[in-house]
């Protein structure tokens, strides 16, 4: 295809070059002709036409086929104003009237024709034969013969065809050369071949189920499927763009960039957690594969929870037999009293926690998640307490958010706390206007201050990684990312015991409070705390 190409383009252009130069060669020849009547009509010519007769022996012919000889001219012929010959190539012709049209030359003009005569067809140049004062007494009209003229044209062939073979060559050369470089990079495969091959990685890129993120050296976007376009929540338009430009400053865009490496690396997105592995191109960009593990994320921290209630309530059912035996013994030494104030007791602590979260939370599904917390922490040798001066109205618009914003610190705060001295996590709740503060401070080692920002990064925790094979380091990620979708932030410090406090900040978390018609002001004051002191860990 490319040497069909080449070699057309050679025959168009030969073609398109020699179109006008048989145009060009006549018009060389018609100027030749006319610049030597020009020359010849020269007034000492014009007093010889005057003076002498026309014939073979006079000075016009003598004069005409002297100029004739020199100029290589196919015929040199001088007329007077009636066109008869004064000069011709046959002298036999000298003194008849010439066989063409001379009124034009005769009127004062020059003409250039290409006409045929009585020595067949020639280029012609015709000029007015003028005296010293001007005056026209005739014409003078050169010829040179078009054999000649066709014959420098053909002349001229050979050597243009040479170059336009020389070029087609060097053209067929460059095909060659393209040739099997396009085969070395097709793989020798056909272009139905590549065509084939291209339908069907469109349709299994857009058909799979896995994010397909394709990026060029540069990092630029070459190719975004369906499926990652969903997972990242991007359009097709974004093909060509940068990455940083497209998704911004974060850890899913340093792995797909390759700043962070390895294998199955855990990124957040939204609120879709992403499993993503990159592989390297020969080009020096690459193709990255996405899975969603938001749902698998979500069963694994629901996994353990419930392993978390289990060994709660494994221990609490070791707890209560441990009750049971002690309220037996007493009233079989009949210690009555003491059974019933050993009963009152434990009852008072469970509805003491219960009671102490339910005052300051008025929302049940934060209520909930706080008892059962508490619950948890309890077994786990840490207290779970209620800030005094806590207090939060049931009139959350996303309470679903923020029971996955305590839950995630709270969890943070029991492990960090779990083992320290004194074991205690401290959850304040409150409310300015309509946003939501949350506070969860604990017991633990604290947060180094260089460690503070980098607490927020997907993938890094200070946690072993579980036995389901969920990633860890998620939590505090997720927190950030729906503290800063409602506008709010995360800031984490040291809390009053050398443990860290995390606080966030929800705007526009709670609805508007809605006044009955006569009643007082509401003013959001936490009741006075209860007596009872948190649960704390039973001694099995």
């Amino acid at each position: 295809m490319q040497l069909a190409i080449a070699a057309g383009v050679t025959t168009l252009v030969t073609g398109l070059f020699l179109w006008p130069l048989s145009a060009q060669v006549d018009a060389q020849a018609m100027r030749r002709a006319l610049s030597i009547a020009q020359t010849t009509a020269s007034p000492r010519l014009a007093g010889e036409v005057l003076s002498t007769p026309p014939s073979a022996d006079g000075p016009v012919q003598a004069d005409a086929e002297r100029i004739r000889r020199a100029t290589g001219a196919e015929y040199v012929v001088v007329m007077d104003l009636r066109g008869v010959r004064w000069s011709h190539t046959d002298p036999g012709k000298i003194g008849d009237v010439v066989s063409t049209d001379p009124s034009k030359a005769l009127a004062g003009r020059e003409v250039m024709e290409i006409d045929s005569g009585t020595l067949g067809r020639t280029a012609r140049g015709k000029v007015p034969l003028r005296d010293r004062d001007g005056e026209i007494v005739g014409a003078v009209s050169v010829g040179i013969a078009y054999d000649t003229v066709r014959g420098r044209f053909l002349a001229a062939i050979p050597g243009l065809l040479a170059y336009a073979g020389g070029a087609l060559a060097v053209g067929a050369l460059a095909a060659w050369l393209i040739s099997r470089r396009i085969q070395r990079q097709t793989r020798d495969l056909a272009f139905s071949d590549i065509s084939a091959l291209l339908a069907e990685r469109e349709a299994m890129l857009h058909g799979i189920r896995e994010g397909v993120v394709a990026v060029d050296g540069a990092g630029r976007i070459r190719l975004v499927n369906d499926e990652a376009q969903r997972l990242l929540g991007l359009g097709p338009e974004v093909t060509g763009a940068a990455l940083d430009e497209v998704l911004g400053v974060s850890r899913t865009t340093d792995v797909l960039a390759g700043r962070v490496t390895g294998d199955d690396l855990v990124a957040v997105r939204g609120q879709r957690v992403l499993v993503a592995n990159r592989m390297p191109t020969d080009d020096g960009g690459a193709v990255v594969t996405l899975r969603d593990r938001t749902e698998l994320e979500r069963l694994g921290r629901e996994l353990d929870a419930t392993r978390g209630l289990i060994d709660a309530l494994r221990a609490q059912d070791h707890e209560h037999a441990n009750r049971m035996h002690t309220v037996l013994g007493l009233l079989q030494l009949e210690l009555f009293d003491e059974a019933v104030e050993f009963l009152v007791e434990v009852v008072d602590v469970h509805r003491a926690t219960a009671e102490q979260v339910t005052e300051r939370v008025h929302d049940p599904l934060v209520a909930a998640l706080l008892v059962g917390k508490a619950t948890v922490a309890a077994e786990r040798g840490v207290a779970l307490r209620i800030a005094p001066g806590s207090l939060l109205p049931d009139r959350l618009v996303e309470p679903r958010e923020l029971v996955t914003v305590v839950g995630n610190l709270v969890d943070n705060a029991v492990d960090a706390a779990a083992g320290s001295a004194g074991a205690l996590v401290e959850v304040e709740l409150s409310v300015q206007g309509r946003t939501a503060v949350l506070r969860v401070s604990d017991s633990g080692s604290g947060v180094p201050e260089a460690q503070r920002e980098l607490v927020f990064t997907e993938g890094w925790s200070t946690k072993r990684r579980p036995a389901h094979g969920a990633g860890r380091g998620l939590g505090l990620p997720l927190v950030r990312r729906l503290a800063e979708r409602h506008g709010g932030t995360v800031h984490v410090g040291t809390a009053a015991g050398g443990g860290a406090e995390f606080t966030v900040h929800l705007p526009e978390a709670l609805s508007a409070p809605e006044a009955l018609p006569g009643s007082a002001p509401q003013h959001q004051k936490a009741p006075e705390p209860p007596t009872a002191e948190p649960p704390h860990a039973p001694n099995r």
